[in-house]
């Protein structure tokens, strides 16, 4: 009796204390059931992979394919997964009502993109054999806070380590000591020889266009060529060949529009992306000196895709900037008067691309390619309807192909690539003009050609090799005449003791040689690693320029008889740490960089329309060494990345011990963009549903600027001179950036979703120095000029139809 009494006060007490905890769990956590689809068929999708943010919840579904999730009330992440399908993620909002989340996911076996698939997930920080090496997705780069709205990708690369320029609305990056000619710029297998609007405000590359971004700094692939320092390869994206979409923004700068639309489903599609600037009022609005200002862009890009058959995809890729900006500077050419100054510069870019799978294993990639940039400066003539214009331009076309072979040990690639370059220096063109003379400069021909072959081997559990190997030849191409100068003068005018008229078709100079390539991982652990990297490059192509950024009236040469191409040998290790599943990322790394035949500018060099450039240029060699810092956080409500980079970048030019022959007396003197300190920091913060904020901080130290060893006085006249170059410096630049982007999370069950972005570029105000002035007052004074002094608010709305 006792033990029945017993038994039932004890039954009592566990249904009381189970119908707590069920009341307790009912207060304190809402039921999430997630039912995962394939979203070509709608079949159910079992054993899927569910992530809350970003840790792994292991669990099963039930029988009807159902997986049930328990959470408390909160903001979450989830990450939904499943073998052989696009991830789906979502941003999750826990109250007191359970949540019914229906998931469809895309099938990767289904699309034929041209992409390159990668096994490794997010630990590519440490699995990459190749170091040097920073992938920027544009979804990244338009979380920077942006200047007047525009996101901009050169200046998201600016934040990243090792990456500098010269100042505010410098024309170009500085990478790892290199010039920015040094910089190979692809925009789909295209390159690009002005990356800038507006003398360097903004970028031209349309940002709802491209998808994305690879900057290789230190293992450069055997497969680019042509440049001495780094390579930016930034990909457009494919249009889609489901549905229409379209993408956009209004800006006080520019407006933006994207389409894509399939024209035949799932087979034919074409992406279209315009920007075009309306700013010209802003300057009538201002002071009455800025009324004369006028300055405008616009850009085209568009991508056709065809995806043939299961084998084979075409592609075609083109491309159009534009840029007009009129100063109210007056000039003078000859006897002619001008009103103003005005600068007229374009770019056409065109690239046709065929993709031939024989199998899963080995494909080919053949890609045609076209360039024509085309700057020009203008001078209205005073009471004329006359323009007087300085045209220059570069010609460029290649042919390569590829052929890919991947086994589970091997990754070889194979090809072949030849380039014709057709550059016009310099022409002045004096239309209807009685008091100026046509004059131009002898058209450059040349031809560029290589062959390669690389190779990515495991050579144990903890050793991968990259290996690559590419010859590459070159040719100086007529019709041009090459002169002989005496050896005992410098090169001039007046040691000129014979010429040779070399005929179309004939070779004045060649050159060629191999350019290895390699890169070494040893693996420390599954989240660490070590590697060693090594790369030649030759450089046939280069900027000759006397001031501080390549302006659009920059001449580009190529090299010749006296010329000779950059030979660039850059050596680089680096550790590398992965921590709490790939969320954190750090890197160290350390390079160093000798460069042959580096050119340089004589003092008072004038290169417009000059036949013979190697009488103002000088050519000797360079260095660049530096350690980079980084650490990044990849996932989770708050996103960014911090890194210090501690660089020299320096020079060296001795050809004989004359004056004329040597710039600082043969000593070292740092370039132009030599900064050593420079630290950026960046971060994103997901504020709920509605919100996001982003800050941006940068600082560098200054650059290296001249100023004159002392003066000489002639009738009365004080006239500076100059022994040193780059012995002084501006001061220190550093800036903080803001942006602040409202969401409406109610539009994302619609296909169109809008956002508003307020930015802030220099919040607190900071009076950079752009670059040093010289005025004639107590002898020389120099003064700083200041671009952008005080804060710069914009506000852009960002529209989606999906």
């Amino acid at each position: 009796m006792k033990t029945k009494i017993l038994l039932l006060i004890t039954s009592c007490l566990l249904f009381h204390f189970n119908g707590l905890a069920q009341e307790a769990e009912k207060q304190h956590f809402v039921t999430i059931k997630i039912t995962v689809r394939d979203s070509s068929d709608n079949s159910i999708l079992k054993e899927a992979a569910v992530r809350v943010d970003f840790q792994k919840v292991y669990f099963s579904s039930d029988s009807t394919g159902v997986h049930t999730l328990y959470l408390r009330k909160g903001n979450y992440s989830l990450s939904i997964n499943h073998l052989g399908y696009r991830a789906f993620n979502v941003k999750l909002f826990v109250n007191t009502q359970n949540i019914n989340l229906n998931v469809n996911l895309v099938n990767v076996s289904r699309e034929l993109d041209e992409v390159v698939v990668n096994s490794q997930g997010g630990n590519n920080n440490v699995a990459r054999p190749l170091l040097g090496v920073n992938p920027l997705s544009i979804k990244m780069i338009k979380r920077i806070p942006a200047m007047m709205g525009e996101t901009d990708v050169l200046r998201g690369l600016q934040m990243l380590p090792g990456v500098t320029s010269v100042g505010e609305a410098a024309n170009g990056v500085n990478i790892r000591g290199g010039t920015t000619d040094q910089n190979l710029i692809l925009l789909d297998d295209t390159p690009i020889f002005n990356p800038t609007h507006l003398f360097g405000l903004f970028s031209i590359f349309p940002p709802d266009a491209v998808s994305g971004l690879d900057l290789y700094k230190g293992g450069i692939p055997a497969r680019f060529s042509g440049r001495a320092s780094s390579v930016i390869d930034i990909f457009m994206i494919n249009p889609s060949l489901e549905k229409f979409k379209m993408t956009g923004g209004i800006s006080l700068v520019s407006n933006r529009l994207t389409v894509e639309q399939p024209l035949i489903k799932n087979k034919l599609g074409i992406m279209v992306s315009g920007r075009a600037s309306f700013n010209d009022f802003m300057f009538r609005l201002g002071p009455p000196r800025l009324e004369n200002i006028k300055a405008n862009f616009y850009d085209l890009a568009t991508k056709i895709y065809y995806k043939i058959n299961t084998k084979n995809t075409l592609s075609f890729s083109g491309y159009l900037s534009k840029d007009f900006f009129q100063t109210d500077l007056l000039g003078t050419i000859g006897n002619v008067n001008a009103t103003s100054t005005q600068y007229d510069y374009s770019t056409i870019n065109a690239s046709l691309k065929w993709f031939y799978a024989f199998s899963n294993k080995l494909n080919l990639q053949t890609v045609a390619v076209y360039t024509n940039y085309q700057p020009k400066t203008l001078l209205p003539e005073l009471n004329s309807n006359n323009k007087v214009s300085i045209e220059s331009g570069i010609k460029y076309h290649q042919l390569k192909s590829s052929l890919n072979y991947n086994t589970d040990l091997h990754k070889i690639e194979v090809g072949i690539s030849s380039i014709l370059y057709n550059i016009n220096p310099g022409t002045l063109n004096p239309g209807t003009s009685q008091s100026v003379n046509y004059i131009s400069a002898p058209e450059e021909k040349s031809i560029e050609s290589g062959i390669y072959i690389e190779d990515e081997y495991a050579l144990s559990k903890r050793l991968n090799l990259s290996f690559g190997l590419r010859y590459s030849q070159y040719w100086a191409m007529g019709p041009t005449t090459v002169r002989d100068y005496d050896p005992s003068l410098p090169k001039s005018d007046f040691s000129v003791i014979d010429s040779t008229f070399y005929q179309s078709g004939q070779s004045s100079a060649n050159y060629g040689g191999f350019e290895p390539r390699l890169a070494l991982k040893y693996t420390l652990s599954e989240l660490s690693s070590i590697k060693f990297g090594y790369s030649l490059m030759r450089q046939y192509l280069q900027v000759v320029s006397n001031t501080t950024t390549p302006l659009p009236t920059s001449r580009w040469a190529t090299s010749n008889k006296y010329i000779k191409p950059q030979v660039s040998q850059l050596f680089s290790i680096g550790y590398f740490k992965n921590a709490k599943d790939n969320i954190y990322e750090f890197s160290l790394e350390a390079y160093y960089r000798n460069t042959e035949n580096i050119i340089d500018f004589k003092p008072g060099a004038d290169f417009l329309f000059q036949p013979y450039i190697e009488t103002q240029t000088l050519q000797g060699k360079g260095k660049a060494y530096g350690i980079e810092l980084m650490l990044s956080k990849k996932k989770g409500a708050a996103t960014g990345w911090i890194n210090y980079t501690y660089s020299r970048a320096l020079n060296q030019i001795k050809i004989g011990e004359r004056f004329e022959e040597q710039i600082n007396n043969g000593n070292w003197y740092a370039t132009n963009f030599d900064r050593p300190h420079s630290f950026n920091a960046t971060i994103s913060i997901a504020q709920g549903k509605h919100h996001e904020f982003g800050f941006t901080f940068v600082y560098n130290t200054g650059r290296p600027f001249t100023l004159p060893n002392g003066f000489v006085e002639y009738n009365d006249v004080k006239y500076p001179f100059y022994l040193d170059r780059n012995n002084e410096r501006i001061k220190d630049y550093h800036r903080l950036d803001f942006s602040w982007t409202i969401h409406n999370p109610s539009l994302k069950k619609k296909r169109w979703e809008g956002s508003w972005t307020f930015a802030v570029y220099n919040l607190y105000g900071r009076a950079n120095a752009y670059s040093v002035y010289l005025r004639p007052e107590n002898g020389l004074r120099a003064y700083q000029l200041t671009i952008f002094g005080s804060p710069i608010p914009s506000l852009t709305y960002n529209f989606k139809f999906l």
